[in-house]
Formats: structure tokens, sequence, C-alpha cells
């Protein structure tokens, strides 16, 4: 299920037997309406009002997160706030089993928004890259809109965990991302000692790219950027 104006605000909701999973995207920032409550989540979910771990109101962007996984929560909301996205997610899944189908059924969902929220994909940047600091560590992130989707990431990650987030899922959910938001994406991280930060800098150099990538260029409305001709 989806839909998408030209507002570049879109709904998707991704129901298997495994996740339930909406996601709300302005790829422009601004208002952003409340999940619908057509599908049924546990009472135990805070309300979309609520302010928690992974909320964010500000004039310009709405930003609200929830999967069960905290750290995955976090990594996304930091990818809303340096993309200028309003972004809100609602994520059910099987996580008395593990975290790999709640991450990455998000992340499919989080790309099947990009990609609806870009419509013909004419008239963008297209392209994007981005260096991204956090203390110690460096993150690098490039971009590519071509409907061509590929992924290639090294994060040098210690530790199995970050948090309830299993360290594996930080590359396999940005690959899942990259499938169904249509993108060629390359993410890594030059420097850190630290796990956290390492993800957390290669999620806003991820963030800061999207943003360049996604811009509209003056003068070029209609025009699909890519000497095929087609995107």
């Amino acid at each position: 299920m989806g839909s998408v104006s030209a507002a570049r605000k879109v709904l998707v909701e991704r129901i298997t037997k495994e996740t339930k999973v909406q996601v709300a995207l302005s790829l422009d920032g601004g208002p952003l309406e409340n999940l619908p409550n057509d599908v049924k989540f546990p009472s135990s979910f805070p309300d979309q009002d609520s302010e928690h771990h992974a909320s964010q109101q500000s004039p310009s962007q709405q930003i609200w997160i929830w999967t069960g996984v905290g750290f995955l929560d976090h990594m996304l909301h930091a990818l809303a706030k340096h993309a200028g996205w309003s972004l809100r997610i609602r994520t059910l899944g099987d996580l008395a089993i593990d975290d790999h189908h709640t991450a990455e059924d998000t992340f499919l969902g989080l790309g099947q928004a990009f990609s609806k929220a870009l419509g013909d994909r004419k008239g963008l940047q297209r392209f994007g890259d981005a260096h991204a600091p956090l203390d110690e560590a460096v993150g690098r992130a490039v971009i590519d809109i071509s409907s061509r989707p590929f992924f290639v990431g090294d994060f040098g990650f210690k530790d199995a965990k970050i948090g309830g987030l299993t360290t594996q899922m930080i590359h396999h959910g940005l690959q899942s991302f990259s499938q169904t938001a249509g993108v060629t994406l390359h993410v890594d991280v030059l420097k850190g000692d630290n796990d956290h930060h390492r993800a957390e800098a290669a999620f806003k150099a991820l963030a800061v790219a999207s943003k360049k990538a996604t811009a509209k260029v003056a003068g070029k409305d209609g025009e699909v950027i890519s000497t095929k001709g087609v995107l």
C-alpha cells in the first residue's frame, strides 16, 4: 500500500507474518500527519503525540520513530534530522526471535517510501556525497539516485551489538534500503574507536549525502539527469 503527492510526501505500509511496518515520509520536511490506526499495534506502544528517545518536533521537521530496537530508532532519527526529512515510523517485529526481521523490514519500508516520494526522479541533483564526524569517528557516504540498486558498506565494528541492534543489521539494513529505494549507495567509516560513534557518523553522512542528491536543480524541471535519457 502506498500513496504519493507532488509535495514529495508518502505513506507506506508493509505487513507480513513477521512484521508490521508503517512509514510516513516527507523529503522536504514540514508537517506530517500521524500514522493511521488501520493497523493494530500493542497498547504498550507510545502514543504518536508523546515524546520519547526518537521523537523531535520543530517548525521545519516532525520526527517520531518506534521500532522496539532503541539503537535502530536512534540511527533513523539521526538520518531524518540531518537529511531534513519529516519521518514517522512504527514497527512491530518478531523480537522474540531476534532483531533481523524488524530492522530489515523497517529499512525495506523506508526505501519504498523514499522511492515513492521521489516520483519520476526528474530534475534532481541525483548525486550526493558527504563526510560527517562524531568525535574521533568519521563517516563517508556517496549516493546515486540511479534506479540501479547496489550497496557497498564498510563499518569496521568491533562488537556484535550496539545496544539492542546487531551490528550486522546496519550493513544488511542499508543494503535493504538501497534495494527498495533504487539507489546506488556506498557508506563507510574512515576512522573511529567507538562503535556507537562509527555508526552514527555513517548515518549522518548518509543523511547529508541524501539531502544533496534529492535536491531539485533550478532550471532542470522535467529533465532526466542521465545520458541514457531514463532513470
